[in-house]
């Protein structure tokens, strides 16, 4: 006895001296169930059921001895008594049924949809071949044998779902097949309640819903929608006559409400309609959620012809939805409610409505059909798994996620299936306690440790769909997608041309042919590829070249369509397709480094802000180090180059930047580049020379724009490169050693290749281009006091030791800053000095044709005008204001205001006007590619610099008339403080 309750408790009986009892009342041979029982969902419910049915049976031995040597029929009869309470009782009231399990095709042969509702009519006594079926029974007997032969039909289906391993989507299909038959066999007996008057009218069954999809649920309510012919109030009364006898409770159950709450108005509308009300309605009053309800709309019962018309006539409306405005934030808003509807104690154990639950799935499946179903008939199944293997298909989706969503919502589905298989009630919550959870979890194939198994099994499941859901159902690209016309996704329309050119694209043709080029043939790429364009060329037209841009992206998407995550980042992920959209059909700057580099889309996902100076030099310290040579280690820090400067020049086509920020930016990144390659280039040098350690100290010394952290896109890099040697160096050597490291960095860094070169420019050395290159810094300093002008000095003003040895940066700074800073300001001469180079630059470097009110740099009011004034307050006060003492032109205008020594409108005019030049300035080395210091005056060059500034589409000549007004304004104040 012992070994035998070992081996219940093993097979998972929970009580066993009822179990014992049960095995000793079936008879001799019992046992040899139980390997049989330990397989069932509830094996203790299991033998109970089994227990009752031989109860009520005249001759049990027929059903023992068929469970004891017929292994399919153990398996269906007890797999279904052990997790089905409702059936178990079905069969204790009806035992002869139990035969229908002994079929030895009932796992391998699914019941035709023809010969079940055949079956249903035949139960209320209605002849299936007739046009228009009516029941010939008793009323009350009709009701009850529909319920009986609807619980056969249910017994056999879920046999074969328990044990056969019926996949989820084919027990929903044959679940909705048997409601389908049911609502005709329902009407059958309608019919026969109102009589003659039944016939003259014309009811078509609408299913909507689950019953439409084909994914119906074991116990559901079942969704409709009437519509009829004929007299509204006959019509009427059929269709409430059809919910009565569902719904009706007798002697053998019910079956499940009918809810028509989906017909136009709900509750308050009629519970019928003709076809041409229903079309009033759709036309002129549905919102939006109800079209998404229409999705799955199917004639299922009564008069389906007619059926079939409301169906083609709401088709083309259920289609067109997505050009409602704010379709797709309305859909959203509505997934959004449902959440907040979820009884607080269900939140946590809710399967449909709650998060990362069948529901999140449902949407947003249905709301990409729906916003790309327009342009793409494939992917329009009203089945949930199958929409959802045709848009994965499609390219809709990724594999990887439409293969995670399928495998969550079969799961998902499945567990459902077997909470409302238990008692046939209807429910999505799960249950919390240890038993049930025991019993779905081994439903499911869980047998050990099946509680455990089944939550960290759900878990999983709803983390990911919670996941992907957000991923898809808030995807951007969805709503760009929804504001278009349905027409307008249809790239293949013979109309395309026209629509290119009145979305403003110059050589529609060429378009043409781009498009063409990107979504021929067959291929997943070429399906996402459509799936993108219709947004893509949307946000190409908001732009100023959007021919470049679409032939840009045609260039970017041939080098890097094979790559798995290029089209799937464009389509999932965030703002990336349109600020790729942006940036080539506004930058050919950032479409040249795209090209050199296309793996940089993936930086368009992230946060564009500029990277800190000291994440940045390590990490091209360590990119150089990793390289093998110092050809290839500058080759890979150029890169690292490459990537920040697209960072900062996506950033300011975007708007995100200021232009403060994007001189401190590029400066940064010439920072580091100086710093890795010159750590590179010293130690090569020493490999070169058999040296251990370097023989002099280095350090590059910033100028001009670069010392004042106002670098534009394309600047050279002004340096001057200053080294001291160490004790008991040969002063030759250390200086031959100094030069080869310049002479090498200049190289390096200029080479050309597929990464912007940094052309490092010392012309700013004392005696120029005569002078030598490096100097020591005893050699600076014998010069400076012997030799050094005014204008070295203002020079000097902008000099800021960035790169190399901390020390004799220090010691530099130490030596200049008394001659740029002179302790008793300017000489009057020296102001005239000033004055008279100034004059000299306005009128021989201005090149020859320059309009002087359209350069930004040199002509009136432009940059030159504003340094200048800034600096010469520099040289004469700067010794006595420390706020001046500053190689950057706004806090130095800003500290002279402070002190007083110009007027607080005045300095506010200059640095709105130097602001103003410069951002123009850099959006045009943006918009053309290459640096350039006159006012554009090319229409598209222009277009694109207004567009970069802020400026709306057709704004050019306001961006024109705002910079003129403010380089006025800002001569006025140069005349004043500078010239006096």
């Amino acid at each position: 006895m012992g070994g035998q309750r070992t081996e219940l408790i093993r097979l998972g009986f929970a009580d066993l001296e009822r179990a014992l009892s049960a095995l000793e009342e079936l008879g001799p041979g019992s046992d040899e169930l139980l390997a049989y029982l330990g397989r069932t969902a509830d094996p203790d419910a299991a033998l109970h059921g089994l227990c009752r049915i031989a109860e009520a049976l005249e001759d049990p031995g027929e059903l023992i001895t068929a469970v004891r040597t017929d292994e399919g029929t153990a398996m269906r009869l007890l797999g279904v008594l052990g997790a089905s309470s409702a059936l178990a009782d079905h069969l204790a009231h009806h035992p002869e049924q139990w035969r229908e399990l002994t079929d030895p095709a009932l796992g391998s042969t699914r019941p035709a949809a023809w010969a079940v509702r055949a079956g249903l009519l035949a139960a209320v006594g209605a002849d299936p071949l007739a046009d228009v079926p009516v029941a010939t029974r008793p009323d009350r007997e009709a009701v009850d044998s529909l319920r009986v032969e609807y619980r056969r039909v249910l017994l056999r289906l879920a046999a074969r779902d328990l044990t056969h391993h019926l996949g989820v989507d084919d027990a929903a299909a044959e679940l909705s097949d048997l409601a389908a038959g049911t609502l005709d066999a329902a009407l059958a007996v309608a019919r026969q309640r109102l009589g003659e008057d039944a016939l003259t009218v014309r009811l078509g069954v609408i299913a909507m819903g689950k019953c439409g999809g084909h994914e119906l649920n074991y116990v559901s309510d079942v969704d409709v929608v009437f519509v009829h012919e004929g007299e509204e109030r006959i019509a009427a009364r059929l269709a409430a006559q059809l919910m009565q006898v569902c719904s009706d409770h007798t002697a053998e159950g019910t079956i499940w409400p009918v809810d028509a709450n989906l017909r136009p108005e709900g509750k308050a509308g009629p519970l019928s309609r003709t076809l041409a009300s229903h079309q009033s309605y759709y036309e002129r009053w549905a919102e939006a959620w109800e079209f998404q309800a229409l999705l799955k709309a199917r004639p299922v019962a009564g008069d389906l012809a007619l059926g079939a018309e409301f169906v083609a006539m709401v088709d083309p409306m259920v289609w067109s939805a997505a050009d409602r405005d704010g379709f797709v934030d309305a859909a959203r808003a509505m997934r959004q409610r449902v959440l907040e509807h979820i009884p607080a104690k269900e939140a946590d154990r809710q399967l449909k409505l709650g998060a990362g639950g069948l529901r999140d799935v449902e949407f947003a499946v249905q709301l990409l059909q729906l916003v790309h179903g327009r342009g793409d008939e494939s992917i329009r199944p009203s089945t949930t798994l199958s929409a959802l293997a045709r848009l994965t298909d499609g390219g809709y989706i990724g594999r990887h996620d439409g293969d995670a969503l399928h495998r969550a919502y079969a799961f998902l589905r499945q567990l459902e299936h077997r909470i409302q298989l238990h008692r046939l009630q209807r429910t999505h919550v799960v249950p919390s306690d240890e038993a049930s959870l025991r019993r779905l979890g081994r439903s499911l194939g869980y047998l050990k440790e099946p509680e455990k198994r089944l939550e960290e099994t759900w878990e999983d499941h709803r983390r990911e769909v919670s996941r992907l859901h957000q991923k898809i159902f808030y995807r951007p690209l969805l709503s760009a997608v929804a504001r278009m016309g349905g027409d307008e996704v249809r790239l293949s329309s013979e109309a395309a041309g026209t629509r290119l050119a009145a979305l403003g694209y110059d050589d529609p043709e060429a378009a043409l042919r781009n498009l063409e080029a990107l979504t021929a043939g067959v291929s997943r790429t070429a399906a996402i590829q459509r799936t993108l364009l219709p947004a893509m060329l949307q946000w190409f037209a908001e732009c100023p070249d959007p021919d470049g841009g679409l032939f840009g992206f045609r260039r970017l998407s041939e080098t890097l369509g094979r790559s798995p995550w290029y089209l799937a980042t464009l389509r999932d992920e965030g703002e990336v397709a349109e600020r790729l959209a942006h940036l080539l059909a506004t930058s050919r700057y950032c479409t040249a480094l795209l090209e050199s580099e296309p793996a940089g889309v993936r930086l368009l996902g992230g946060d564009l802000r500029p990277v800190g100076r000291a994440v940045l030099a390590e990490e091209m310290l360590a990119t150089g180090r990793r390289q093998d040579g110092l050809e290839k280690g500058v080759r890979a820090l150029r890169g690292v180059r490459r990537r920040e400067l697209l960072r900062v020049a996506a950033g300011d086509v975007l708007g995100l930047l200021e232009v403060e920020e994007v001189g401190q930016a590029l400066s940064r990144i010439t920072d580091a580049t100086l710093e890795a390659t010159l750590a590179g280039v010293v130690e090569a040098t020493c490999r070169q020379r058999s040296l251990d350690e370097p023989p002099t100290r280095i350090a590059l010394i910033a100028m001009g724009r670069y010392g004042g952290f106002e670098l534009s896109y394309g600047s050279d890099a002004d340096v001057l490169f200053v080294h001291d040697p160490a004790d008991d160096v040969d002063a030759h050597e250390a200086a031959t050693f100094a030069r080869l490291v310049a002479e090498e960095l200049r190289r390096v860094l200029s080479v050309p290749g597929p990464d912007p070169a940094l052309m490092v420019d010392a012309d700013l050395r004392p005696e120029g281009r005569q002078g030598p290159l490096v100097r020591t810094l005893d050699s600076y300093a014998a010069y400076y006091a012997k030799w050094s002008h005014v204008w070295e000095a203002q020079a000097l003003l902008r000099a800021d030791a960035v790169v190399g040895d901390e020390d004799l940066r220090r010691r530099f700074t130490e030596l200049i800053d008394p001659l740029r800073y002179p302790a008793q300001g300017l000489t009057a001469d020296d102001v005239i000095e000033v004055r008279r180079i100034k004059g000299r630059v306005d009128k021989e470097r201005l090149p020859r044709g320059a309009d002087p009110t359209l350069h930004l740099k040199l002509g009136r009011g432009g940059l030159a005008d504003i340094e200048w004034t800034v600096q010469l307050l520099q040289l004469r006060f700067g010794h006595d204001v420390p706020g001046l003492r500053t190689p950057q032109t706004l806090p130095a205008l800003a500290a002279a205001a402070e002190a007083g020594l110009v007027g607080a409108d005045d300095a506010q005019t200059l640095a709105a006007a130097w602001r103003m030049a410069s951002r123009v300035r850099n959006a045009l080395a943006l918009a053309r590619g290459r640096a350039g210091d006159e006012f554009p005056r090319a229409t598209l060059e222009r277009r694109a610099v207004a567009r970069i500034l802020g400026y709306e589409l057709g704004e050019s000549d306001k961006l024109l008339d705002d910079y003129l007004r403010t380089a006025r304004h800002a001569r006025t104040v140069v005349d004043r403080v500078f010239w006096e």
